[in-house]
């Protein structure tokens, strides 16, 4: 989402901050109401870097970890699902590509749902 979705966001709404730093982009984002919180972001981030760069042997760090990673994926779904509709209500011609393939569990597409009409 964060190299591909929200720099072609910006691109389409003839934005121009292609060569802003990625931090900006995500203020404007913000600001156009497309992002919740750049903070939200930049913490589902460093989620994905903990995943990334460390290997802890502690089983309950891990399991910690695995949870936040859930939560995360979450707020990323939910934050999908809250672009979608804003690009669909205030740019009415604009057509996605094909719809998600992905099963979410009934608990996400609950809370998606709920997300996505606020």
């Amino acid at each position: 989402m964060g190299n591909h979705l929200f720099p072609s966001i910006l691109e389409y709404l003839q934005e121009p901050y292609e060569d802003r730093p990625m931090l900006d982009k995500l203020n404007r984002l913000e600001k156009l109401g497309y992002l919740i919180s750049t903070e939200a972001w930049q913490g589902i981030r460093h989620t994905r870097n903990k995943f990334t760069h460390d290997y802890p042997d502690d089983a309950e760090k891990n399991a910690a970890l695995i949870n936040i990673a859930s939560e995360a994926a979450e707020l990323m779904c939910w934050m999908l699902a809250s672009i979608e509709k804003k690009l669909h209500r205030e740019q009415g011609a604009f057509k996605l590509g094909s719809p998600l393939s992905v099963s979410y569990p009934k608990r996400w597409t609950m809370h998606i749902k709920a997300g996505a009409q606020n």
